[in-house]
């Protein structure tokens, strides 16, 4: 039989137009596009340049034209608020023409920019709907994001609105973003017209009029408008992502690649249509929660779930699969290091059993990289394909995934797959020339990137084409080193500057804690290279142990070392780890190596914004310091270290 898979991507790859003026099927078109892939301007390369349609009636009022107003377009679900109702497309068409009026009334137009900084509720989603109908760029910035980040995001996109809410709801109580809110408005130099803030019974907000306005008293008296036709190429949304200098950078996605390629994608990847039930655990400050929580799920038609709650905690561990099942979940997607914090406390799948799993096809995880034992636990527990796939904020859907809509291969435990039709990966070495099967080097992708990725940084081409384009003239560098085996899998082991260099050795720090995680014991493994006299650098590791672990702190750390010995070999130079209880992250799971790398060398480091919890920033340095680091630097220490609390 022929690989779909492979025949759909050399079309792709060979007929760029022909293959997405096919996916543009998938999408209600105003003006139909004629000109597919406009490279009149490289290396901004635009798609759909001809055509003209609007996002949001594509997410909502086509299903209720088609006759569908009555099916379930969100599920909301609140454990942290013992709250949970569901919303049909009729109702979230109601909500979202009277708020894009009430928008215009305040006198935002087409273009203008408008702030959401809001938690995980059906509102945020009604917000940035709202903004498409009207042709507005929203830029949502994660709810409880610190005042001078909020403020530095209202600086750059100079928002004329900004739409918030009272508080958010974390496991630990109550966020107050109000305040937040005020105190980075105070601090921006942008000044903005209004703010729509929706007060929640958990925390009452002061209103400063005439500035504020109160979400739902103000929509009493609002129009209702409708869709506003707009070229495919006119801004959807602004997304700051972190940027190496501190200034975040604003990914800009367009109105018609995007709706395009996520149509595309709920399909072939994702294996969900019309009346299926996604579920994408995450929020809607990140990208996977513009995708596929809102965009993706809606624009065909499926209904979506909006979960504020955690994997663990509210109220158990069984939080994901109880949902699943009540639910009718199809395809779940979630991070990693959720998977991890449930099998940390359920590892034996107790909580799995409990439910009737059957309407789960397949499970999805992203975000970061994803070790082989995190991935095979979940497809010994759940008895389901589990899949790895690859993506950043900036390309806004998978580069590579398997195609569980409509080619699944075998899934190797480490590797997303293969790249995604449109995307064509290639793995260079520092002189840009192609690597072999299997050897490493920075993972690339040749221009033009397929419809859907980011067109540029909000106004700053400058720093767009620095970033990303000029290190490879032709390519877009992903900052991710990996490889390609024999079968054309993609393999991700780090971040580009998570590769470290032990005495003319290039080594990944992503395999040593694929190694790490192999211990029955550990539950999640960081691993930073640290500074060397000798050496130049050495990996030092991290790891959190499962709970109810009794092993001694010595036989755990000779366990370990000869563990990595086995598998990597002593070139590795692998003597430093130890165990702690947390380990820092951002809000999205992602683990901050580079600021433990910066504490453990002694190097002035900033707190990120998106950080978890500060003091597990703390709990690091502790173990830095008794392994001889944070403090002072060695090539010597082989003692035990003991576990931090």
């Amino acid at each position: 039989m022929a690989d779909l898979g492979l025949s759909m991507h050399a079309q792709s790859i060979a007929e760029p137009e022909v293959f997405w003026q096919q996916a543009a099927e998938a999408i209600s078109w105003d003006i139909a596009p004629n000109k597919v892939l406009d490279d009149s301007n490289k290396p901004f390369y635009r798609w759909f340049a001809d055509g003209k349609m609007n996002t949001c009636f594509n997410a909502v009022d086509r299903h209720v034209l088609a006759g569908r107003g009555e099916q379930t377009a969100i599920h909301y679900i609140s454990p942290v608020t013992q709250n949970e109702y569901s919303i049909s497309y009729d109702s979230v068409l109601a909500q979202v023409k009277r708020l894009a009026g009430l928008m215009t009334s305040l006198g935002v137009t087409k273009g203008d920019r408008v702030v959401i900084y809001m938690p995980m509720v059906p509102e945020t989603a009604y917000a940035m709907l709202a903004c498409a109908r009207i042709g507005a760029i929203h830029s949502v910035v994660f709810g409880g994001f610190a005042a001078n980040e909020l403020s530095t995001r209202i600086n750059d996109a100079k928002p004329k609105l900004i739409l918030s809410a009272s508080c958010g709801i974390e496991p630990s109580g109550v966020v107050p973003y109000k305040p937040l809110l005020d105190d980075a408005l105070s601090q921006a130099q942008h000044q903005v017209d209004h703010c729509i803030i929706l007060n929640r019974t958990e925390y009452q907000a002061e209103l400063h009029t005439p500035r504020d306005l109160d979400w739902y008293g103000a929509l009493v008296d609002a129009p209702d408008v409708d869709c506003v036709s707009l070229d495919a190429t006119d801004p959807l949304y602004v997304l700051y992502t972190s940027g190496t200098t501190g200034q975040p950078k604003g990914v800009v996605r367009d109105n018609g690649g995007h709706a395009v390629a996520l149509a595309w994608s709920m399909k072939h990847i994702y294996d969900t249509g019309i009346g299926d039930v996604f579920w994408a655990a995450s929020d809607v400050g990140w990208v996977v929660g513009h995708s596929y929580i809102v965009y993706g799920p809606l624009l065909v038609g499926a209904t979506t779930i909006m979960y504020e709650g955690k994997p663990i905690g509210t109220p158990d561990a069984g939080a994901f699969w109880r949902i699943i099942e009540q639910k009718q979940v199809r395809s779940f997607f979630t991070a990693p290091t959720a998977i991890r914090a449930i099998k940390r406390e359920d590892p034996e799948g107790e909580f799995i059993k409990q439910f009737d799993l059957t309407c789960l096809k397949q499970m999805y995880l992203a975000g970061e990289r994803c070790d082989p034992e995190t991935l095979n636990w979940s497809q010994q527990h759940l008895g389901k394909p589990v899949v790895d796939h690859w993506w950043q904020t900036e390309t806004g859907w998978p580069v590579a995934a398997n195609l569980m809509g409509t080619n699944p291969i075998e899934i190797k435990a480490g590797s997303p797959a293969r790249a995604v039709p449109g995307y064509q990966v290639e793995i260079l070495d520092a002189m840009g020339e192609q690597v072999a099967s299997n050897e490493s080097g920075n993972v690339v992708i040749k221009q033009p990137l397929p419809p859907g990725t980011l067109t540029t940084l909000w106004q700053n081409d400058k720093r767009y084409i620095d970033s990303y384009l000029s290190m490879y003239p032709g390519y877009y560098l992903t900052g991710d080193a990996g490889y390609i085996d024999d079968d054309g899998y993609l393999y991700i082991m780090s971040r580009i500057d998570d590769i470290i260099n032990v005495a003319g050795h290039r080594l990944s720090t992503g395999r040593f804690e694929e190694v790490l995680c192999q211990h029955e014991a550990v539950a999640e493994a960081a691993v930073i290279g640290v500074q060397d006299k000798l050496k130049g650098q050495v990996p030092l590791g991290l790891v959190v142990l499962k709970n109810g672990v009794t092993l001694s702190d010595e036989v755990l750390y000779k366990e370990l070392l000869a563990l990595v010995r086995h598998e990597i070999g002593p070139v590795a130079s692998f003597r430093l780890v130890s165990a702690v209880q947390k380990l820092p992250k951002t809000r999205s799971g992602k683990i901050l190596r580079a600021t433990m790398r910066k504490i453990a060398d002694n190097q002035d480091y900033t707190m990120p914004a998106t950080i978890e919890d500060p003091q597990t920033l703390d709990i690091v340095c502790n173990a830095l310091t008794k392994m001889g680091y944070a403090n002072a630097l060695t090539s010597e220490l082989t003692k035990v270290y003991p576990q931090t609390t």
